[in-house]
């Protein structure tokens, strides 16, 4: 099963910045050009949602576009993001720039074409990750497309003064980067990623893993370690230092597991990427760093199979689903603690983020194979 957010079915190659500036070029010459465009407002993307649960994002043609009324912003903001069968695929801010019309998300998604019956409306990408069927690749493939513009958008917004002399940048070549507008500067800025490394500690000889829980996190919700990468360090330093700034745990033997890319995280980052990783613990005394964790305990592997195989996650994405829907009619969504996620425990026992995330993909990994053959890949 593919990571939330990769296998991007869009992606564009290296080439693509001079060739999509040359689509969008055609626009205003071309409209029956097969252009399919996402608006996003304030980081949000438009979706048409259903009472059964299920959304799809709410591509717009160019006359959906010239029916909202931001025709002026394509050349502005609009990113290339990749062409399949034929149809060229794009995105677009739709946040109004005065600060007084950036409020009404509802109106604003009123503007743009209703596709596919259901509800219109702007939703963030972190309720559609949990909301998304897994199993379904069409829907899978969606969200990374989203997950795409989003980082991209979100990059252009954080990035428009030039970071070495102050002057106000623009969108080159379609959204593939931007140029600093001072000619004597002329500095070149290329779209980055943050990397962080996230890591299942394991103890062999007693069968456990060390999980954290932080603040941040639902009740009773537990999950690996993780932490972001300093200038002038590896991966596997990463690794060793994080685990033991946290917990005090030192470790070893670290072994790559998987990689997924991150666009919800913090908002001033565009899109982390998450390095997924096994490591195996050469101490056992935790000392919780309380600035950074709220406890970390060793479990069991037989207490996480328990709390895997109690564990409702289909229950909290269809729920999830439901108020993607009711998002799109304008109802108020519950509160933290009344969240979905809360579903997917049953009782008091622990549980562990759902299979939208990389850290799910390394307990469950770790819980079905046990220490030994993970170990036999050292």
């Amino acid at each position: 099963m593919a990571h939330a957010f990769s296998g991007n079915p869009v992606i564009p190659g290296k080439q693509a910045g001079p060739a999509a500036e040359a689509i969008l070029a055609r626009l205003a010459a071309e409209s029956s050009l097969s252009l399919q465009i996402l608006p996003f407002f304030q980081g949000k993307a438009l979706v048409v949602a259903f009472e059964s649960g299920k959304w799809r994002l709410s591509w717009q043609g160019i006359e959906g576009i010239a029916q909202s009324g931001i025709v002026e912003e394509i050349s502005k903001n609009m990113v290339y993001l990749g062409e399949k069968e034929g149809l060229v695929y794009c995105a677009i801010d739709a946040t109004p720039r005065q600060p007084r019309d950036s409020s009404n998300g509802r109106a604003i998604a009123a503007r743009f074409e209703k596709n596919g019956g259901g509800e219109a409306g702007f939703v963030d990408l972190r309720t559609l990750m949990i909301a998304a069927e897994w199993t379904d690749e069409e829907v899978m493939g969606e969200l990374s497309i989203a997950g795409h513009a989003r980082a991209l958008l979100e990059w252009h917004r954080q990035v428009q003064f030039c970071g070495r002399c102050g002057t106000i940048t623009h969108l080159c070549d379609a959204g593939q980067r931007r140029r600093c507008s001072s000619i004597d500067c002329n500095y070149k800025l290329y779209p980055r990623i943050d990397p962080v490394v996230i890591m299942l500690v394991i103890d062999p000889e007693r069968d456990r893993a060390l999980l954290a829980h932080q603040p941040k996190y639902v009740p009773r919700m537990w999950s690996c370690l993780a932490g972001f990468i300093e200038p002038g360090e590896s991966l596997e330093e990463a690794v060793r230092r994080e685990t033991r700034e946290e917990t005090g745990v030192e470790v070893s033997n670290i072994v790559y597991h998987s990689s997924q890319p991150w666009p919800v995280g913090p908002g001033n980052m565009s899109c982390q990427l998450m390095v997924g990783f096994f490591a195996v613990a050469t101490t056992f005394d935790i000392q919780v760093d309380k600035k950074e964790l709220e406890d970390a305990r060793w479990h069991s592997r037989e207490d996480v199979q328990k709390a895997l195989s109690n564990a409702d996650y289909t229950r909290a994405q269809k729920a999830t689903g439901i108020n993607v829907y009711k998002t799109c009619l304008g109802e108020e969504m519950p509160g933290r603690n009344s969240s979905p996620m809360n579903m997917v425990a049953a009782g008091e026992g622990i549980f562990v983020p759902g299979p939208y995330a990389i850290a799910h993909h390394l307990i469950s990994t770790w819980a079905s194979q046990g220490s030994t053959a993970l170990l036999s890949k050292i």
